[in-house]
């Protein structure tokens, strides 16, 4: 008992990072409701995500901020998720990951705007976010595939299937995104890259219950072999 007492504040901390996996993707959803509505006629339906943090974006200033908390509650998870990879290569190598991509997110670099890339406004920082966009979502796969291992068949099953529609629907962003540049329509490129990030932002919170559910039942199971123990001891202090 003595020492279940000793390792609390390490088991609540973890369990505060693995939470943050949570509350990022909460605040990534949000963010994506609320910014978009001080924008006038803005489009989640026909404009990215990355529009919003465009440069001179009525949205940028609101968004830069409220990305960079979602990218250190991110990072925090993955420190959560590392820490929790007892004996599970997977799941270490996928918090690594997620810190990893969570660093590379702090130094994000904005795109301009539609009708400046169509006016030939665009510079290096709009091919900088054409590949860290394909990085990101390079982890994000990256992240889901090693993790289907880490768990059991179901856990395998939801991974291997958040996957492929991921792919999906980033390959469906890719042939709508040369409209970006064009500013030409782009009717339905922001639902499929919605629902590309919304993928990985479910399998984020998923994998946060599979280990809050993992580190109870090792608690239980750590606390009733104390107490055997304990009862095996007393019995036989008892005897002598």
């Amino acid at each position: 008992m003595i020492q279940d007492e000793l390792q609390a504040p390490d088991k609540i901390l973890r369990k505060i990072l693995l939470i943050c996996g949570i509350s990022a993707s909460i605040l990534y959803v949000a963010m994506n409701i609320f910014i978009p509505m001080r924008w006038e006629g803005y489009n989640a339906a026909s404009q990215t995500v990355s529009e919003l943090s465009a440069i001179d974006a009525p949205t940028r200033p609101l968004w830069f901020v409220l990305g960079i908390i979602y990218t250190l509650l991110m990072t925090a998870f993955g420190f959560g998720v590392w820490q929790s990879a007892v004996g599970n290569r997977a799941l270490r190598v996928v918090g690594i990951l997620i810190i990893v991509n969570g660093i590379i997110g702090l130094f994000w670099p904005p795109m301009h705007q539609r009708h400046v890339l169509a006016a030939g406004g665009g510079t290096l920082t709009d091919t900088m976010h054409i590949i860290f966009s394909l990085v990101t979502v390079f982890f994000f796969i990256l992240e889901m595939g090693i993790g289907a291992a880490a768990f059991g068949k179901r856990f395998r099953l939801y991974s291997i299937a958040s996957i492929v529609i991921a792919i999906a629907f980033g390959i469906l962003t890719g042939l709508d995104s040369p409209g970006i540049e064009a500013n030409s329509p782009t009717p339905w490129i922001g639902v499929w890259e919605r629902i590309n990030i919304g993928v990985y932002l479910a399998w984020v919170v998923v994998l946060t219950v599979v280990l809050l559910r993992a580190e109870k039942r090792t608690y239980l199971s750590t606390s009733k072999m104390a107490r055997e123990q304990a009862s095996r001891e007393q019995r036989k202090t008892v005897a002598a």
